[in-house]
């Protein structure tokens, strides 16, 4: 069975969008500076991948057939937030009324969050794509690992600055106080999704390599 290379590019695209939203509220540490602990979300192996797939589309098939699938992974974002929400308020069967603590405990997430998530990615993304765009415009077919790269590295930041001002700003707290402790929580997991950006670099490659080869 032949699978389209672009339509399972798309669905992988949509797979790691609904993963890390799914899944993407459990931290694991990483290591300490001096006595700070430093820790990230699960998402960190996906959403850089997410972006360079971007990247792939844009380098292939042009812009708009990227801001189209960029679209659509926004809308299902979108639907999993309200079928969430939905699904978690139904009552359970007799069978499973001692699970259901635990069910909305790992899918209902609060309002605030998921809105925050949809936001950030929705910008972010778009950005992405934006820069990635007139750099390439710029440098021609040149230097992917630097168009990739410079793309990520800007859009992570706003993906990750917009998502965690707008999910943890305690609006009971002092500017200064927020500026603080939103800083220690954005530098640190902007410079590790910058990390593994690099590291997948390399994938941009024999992505870009592997999808014209069907074209």
């Amino acid at each position: 069975m032949k699978i389209n290379k672009l339509d399972f590019l798309i669905s992988f695209y949509i797979f790691a969008i609904v993963v890390a939203e799914l899944m993407g509220g459990k931290t694991f540490p990483i290591g300490k500076i001096g006595g700070f602990a430093l820790n990230a979300s699960v998402a960190i192996f996906l959403i850089p991948l997410v972006y360079s797939i971007n990247d792939i589309i844009v380098e292939v098939h042009g812009k708009e057939k990227a801001r189209g699938v960029i679209r659509s992974g926004i809308t299902m974002v979108f639907f999993l937030i309200l079928v969430t929400a939905f699904f978690t308020v139904l009552p359970p069967s007799t069978r499973f009324v001692p699970s259901e603590p635990a069910y909305d405990l790992i899918f209902k997430q609060s309002l605030r969050i998921s809105a925050a998530s949809l936001l950030a990615f929705a910008i972010a993304d778009m950005l992405d794509l934006l820069i990635f765009v007139r750099l390439r415009e710029a440098l021609g077919k040149k230097v992917l690992w630097f168009r990739n790269n410079l793309s990520n590295i800007i859009s992570l930041f706003f993906d990750t600055a917009i998502f965690i001002t707008l999910a943890f700003y305690a609006l009971d707290r002092p500017f200064n106080d927020n500026l603080v402790f939103l800083a220690g929580i954005i530098i640190p997991y902007w410079l590790l999704k910058c990390f593994m950006s690099a590291i997948v670099t390399p994938f941009v490659y024999l992505g870009v390599k592997w999808l014209r080869k069907e074209e």
